[in-house]
């Protein structure tokens, strides 16, 4: 096949909307891809670039195909591991194939069905919150859901309020941190001394230290959760042996952070797009009374719930939490004529594959409906909220199942009022909402 060049977008366009890129960075993402193709090369600096893809089938090709050839970036292996350990999320290599191996049995339905109860109650409290005939910043009411259903998960009724409100705030505080190390590389030597990254790395180190008692009163304990802390207990190697203690803390923070704010991202986004087509609302509530009255369990129940389940894939489309996925090449590679020396620095927008015209019919209107129940793999593989390959989210069916419920209770329990301003969005390290305020009638 030819070979391609990838287009080129110089240092000198790149400086010329610094400003505008801190704030938001897709719109100018995104006038590249009008400008240039599917593909292109953004110039950082002497030296430094960044391949920026909306290439479905490349995103593929390197997050599936050719996975073997790819690792995560230095922002995942090495800039959150300080915060988070080296658990799933971060790790690479064989340490990344056996805590998989080892984890994802605790991740099957079949477990996840054990957990449901324990998740149900901690969203019917969270949700009890929400003031009603008033505006009301909807996002803390489902990020403080969405913590405490992982905390739930995790601990059952074990840990007390002081250590789940420490947690948290230790959590959103690196996840913070991280942030602006990112974005405001100029200042990382201040941030080193001036003991900013130090305090945080010590908040963490409390973080573990919360953890660990918490283990340690599980394990002196003649008490069965069967909650996910005892499915990680129970886990056993190869050679028999279980996770020792550092290990098992590293997975429960990437637990922490990996569970609840993307989450906490769609469940925000999908009452912001509610709002905005009350049909769409009235079509969950009569779903959501007729999956009450016909059946038995909580499983069932969210079987039964198949357009809301359209409707959070709608809104993932729309608005993915994980809006880029990036890999660096370990060796020179190629696709479809395009050239990909060793060491290049791969950014696929998510936010721009789920939107792309080649792709999606009309794709910038909310339409659950596109989503169809027969065939799950229609929308593969420029539709990947969770990722896509071997390193796709192992929580995705909690996710899911969490989010079923936490938007049929809501809807079951409040009528979201109609709004029509656009809806803001915050491009952090995930993809944020900003100014979701909505007002609440209860039914």
């Amino acid at each position: 096949m030819d070979k391609r060049n990838i287009p080129k977008v110089s240092f000198l366009e790149f400086l010329k909307h610094a400003s505008n890129i801190l704030k938001n960075p897709l719109p100018f993402h995104h006038s590249n891809f009008e400008k240039h193709g599917d593909t292109f090369r953004l110039i950082i600096g002497p030296g430094k670039s960044v391949i920026f893809s909306r290439d479905a089938y490349l995103a593929e090709y390197v997050l599936q195909k050719n996975q073997k050839n790819y690792t995560k970036s230095p922002i995942q292996t090495k800039d959150l591991v300080k915060y988070v350990g080296r658990g799933l999320l971060t790790a690479e290599g064989d340490h990344w194939k056996k805590q998989r191996k080892l984890i994802q049995p605790a991740f099957h339905k079949k477990q996840l069905t054990l957990l449901l109860e324990s998740i149900h109650k901690a969203i019917l409290t969270e949700l009890d919150k929400i003031q009603t005939d008033r505006d009301v910043d909807i996002f803390p009411v489902f990020n403080d859901l969405a913590f405490q259903t992982v905390v739930k998960s995790l601990f059952s009724s074990a840990v007390g309020d002081k250590d789940i409100a420490r947690l948290q705030f230790i959590t959103e505080a690196a996840q913070k941190m991280l942030v602006r190390e990112l974005r405001q590389p100029f200042l990382s030597l201040w941030f080193k001394y001036g003991g900013e990254i130090k305090k945080h790395t010590d908040l963490t180190d409390e973080a573990r230290v919360i953890l660990k008692k918490l283990v340690k009163a599980r394990k002196e304990s003649d008490i069965r959760e069967n909650d996910l802390l005892d499915m990680l207990l129970d886990a056993r190697y190869e050679d028999g042996n279980e996770m020792d203690e550092e290990q098992l803390i590293d997975e429960i923070l990437i637990l922490f952070t990996a569970g609840h704010e993307t989450t906490s991202n769609a469940l925000t986004f999908a009452a912001e797009l509610l709002a905005r087509n009350p049909e769409s609302q009235q079509k969950i509530y009569e779903e959501s009374l007729k999956a009450k009255q016909e059946t038995h369990t909580l499983m069932e129940f969210i079987q039964a719930c198949s357009y809301t389940k359209k409707v959070i894939e709608e809104t993932m489309r729309l608005y993915p939490p994980a809006y880029f996925i990036d890999r660096i090449n370990l060796e020179d590679d190629s696709f479809e004529g395009l050239e990909i020396p060793k060491g290049s620095n791969l950014l696929f927008s998510f936010h721009e594959i789920h939107k792309h015209k080649d792709h999606w019919e009309n794709p910038e209107k909310f339409d659950p409906e596109r989503f169809s129940d027969s065939d799950p793999y229609l929308h593969t593989p420029y539709y990947a909220p969770f990722g896509a390959g071997p390193r796709k989210c192992i929580g995705n069916n909690f996710a899911m199942f969490e989010m079923i419920l936490a938007v049929s209770k809501v809807v079951s329990n409040y009528k979201i009022e109609p709004k029509t301003t656009p809806i803001e969005i915050l491009p952090l390290i995930t993809l944020k909402p900003k100014n979701a305020i909505l007002k609440f009638q209860k039914r």
